[in-house]
């Protein structure tokens, strides 16, 4: 069967838990090529096997999308599931149209970033969410579908309850349990032939990720991870022979935050619940990877802002962290508008009177982005961002500018020519730089549902998170001592709150709500006209 194998080298000498620089790539069996990806970095986040808002073309155009993870529970509605029955060396790959030479795939069960409370789970069966209502997956379903469609990652079956309360220490000590063996029965190799022979059981050559378990107990956590270093004897290591240990199975681990901010009641906090949370999930994380190897890549799910994702790759040595929060960012109009290191009060970017800085709120501290339903910008014509470039401006001529290359800020077009001949063949479709989107043009989008905005905003908000890691890389291999002194400079620099994503929320549901039929019945009633009959 068509495989890879996964290769993730770090670069740098590290304690257990400091900044980490690494580079995850993967060798195919069949010799195709795929892109490296250089850590600490970014996995891009989908539904139903498409990344919102953006076309295939779209997505091949934006350079910063190169690792995605695809929710499998969206498929359950059928049976078989669509993408198991389709054929070829990387099934999954053909059937969403991601190029296998520029797109890397993991594939999980539930989406990491569904926080709805769902039925139990129990020893038989997990509880996941299609369009259709729940469906119950048992490990042995899992494994197939995922020796179907031969992703590039796979993540193990876990045990993780997603309720609003703690749970008990029975309740932890079942999923612990749960989840181990469900890994084990993961890691069998594959009795199958092609020919229709017999032939001994071969390895599903399956890059298998881990969610470490073990809830809010930090001895919970290390007591699951010292299970997967474990030597197995007698019947568990016939059973997932020719490996000794689970973990030698085992190609990462993930660290899933959303079910454990569910479970916390952060409401009686007086300290900024940002804070208390990634440290407390810091601290938690640390004691899941103390028994661990450190070659693996370490992988954290549901981060909420650049900040935190800061603390942990400077707490943890995280590698890499999903673009959530960021896409959600583009669902609500907000364009993202931030650098790493942060830029200096004195850099003429930052300073220019024609392309305005975020929002500096009354604890001195810039946004993050722009909200762009806001009024503000209905006659803001300048670029997206005041911290980059467009690809038109001569500064871009510069060795130290910043260019955003998304489609937003540098849009191109093709100049074709029609060939009618031999002759013609010297006239090439050639890329011809554009005038970037403004802000007052996209505010018009948004307030017209225009689809195209939303498009425009993921393609650049990704951009911007993919300058982000790449700026903490550049920072890690050039100074790796100043990464602490240019996480606090960031801190002061921008505001991690969330008055900015709140105000985008409200101004987002009152456009939505004026949507269609009876919005200017609604309009006029909220202005004070009487309608008549």
């Amino acid at each position: 069967m068509s495989a890879c194998t996964l290769a993730f080298t770090l670069q740098n000498d590290f304690a257990q838990f400091a900044p980490r620089l690494g580079t995850l790539s993967l060798q195919r069996l069949d010799g195709t090529s795929t892109p490296e990806i250089q850590t600490p970095g970014f996995i891009t986040a989908s539904s139903r096997g498409v990344v919102p808002h953006l076309s295939r073309d779209h997505v091949k155009m934006t350079n910063a999308i190169r690792l995605t993870n695809i929710p499998f529970e969206s498929f359950l509605e059928r049976t078989p599931p669509v993408p198991t029955l389709q054929p070829g060396l990387k099934p999954l790959h053909a059937f969403l149209g991601f190029p296998t030479w520029q797109h890397i795939l993991s594939l999980s069960l539930r989406d990491p970033f569904d926080g709805r409370e769902m039925p139990a789970n129990n020893k038989l069966y997990v509880s996941a969410n299609c369009i259709r209502g729940v469906r119950k997956v048992t490990p042995a379903d899992w494994r197939n579908y995922a020796i179907a469609c031969k992703p590039d990652l796979v993540v193990a079956l876990s045990d993780v309850p997603y309720t609003n309360q703690l749970h008990s220490q029975k309740r932890t000590t079942k999923g612990i349990e749960r989840s181990t063996g469900w890994l084990a029965d993961f890691l069998r190799p594959v009795a199958a032939s092609l020919t229709g022979e017999e032939e001994e059981a071969k390895p599903h050559h399956l890059n298998v990720l881990v969610n470490l378990v073990g809830g809010t107990d930090a001895r919970a956590r290390t007591l699951f991870s010292q299970g997967l270093i474990e030597t197995l004897h007698g019947r568990e290591q016939e059973q997932v022979q020719p490996i000794h240990t689970l973990d030698e199975g085992v190609s990462g681990y993930i660290f899933d935050f959303l079910p454990l901010r569910l479970s916390l009641d952060t409401k009686s906090m007086t300290e900024p619940k940002q804070a208390i949370e990634t440290d407390m999930f810091a601290e938690l994380a640390r004691a899941s990877l103390a028994p661990l190897p450190q070659n693996k890549v370490r992988i954290a799910y549901s981060t909420t802002s650049p900040h935190e994702i800061l603390r942990f790759v400077q707490d943890v040595g995280v590698d890499l962290f999903d673009s959530h929060w960021a896409q959600r960012a583009a669902n609500i109009g907000i364009a993202l508008d931030f650098r790493f290191p942060a830029i200096p009060d004195d850099m003429p970017i930052w300073n220019d009177e024609h392309c305005p800085c975020p929002q500096l709120r009354s604890n001195g501290k810039w946004d993050l982005g722009h909200n762009l339903f806001s009024e503000k910008y209905a006659h803001q014509h300048t670029r997206l961002a005041s911290s980059f470039l467009n690809g038109t401006s001569p500064e871009t001529q510069t060795e130290d500018s910043h260019v955003c290359p998304c489609g937003a800020c540098s849009p191109s077009s093709l100049s074709i020519y029609l060939t009618h001949s031999s002759a013609d063949a010297r006239y090439l479709e050639t890329e011809v730089p554009q005038r970037p989107y403004t802000r007052s043009y996209l505010h018009h989008l948004l307030h017209t549902h225009e689809m195209s905005s939303h498009t425009l905003l993921v393609m650049h908000n990704l951009s911007v998170m993919d300058a982000f890691f790449a700026g903490i890389r550049q920072v890690l291999k050039s100074s790796p001592a100043s990464f602490l002194r240019e996480l606090d400079r960031f801190a002061q620099t921008y505001d991690e709150s969330t008055e900015l994503f709140d105000e985008a929320e409200k101004l987002w549901a009152k456009i939505e709500s004026e949507r269609g039929k009876g919005r200017l019945a609604r309009e006029k009633q909220s202005s004070g006209q009487v309608t008549t009959e």
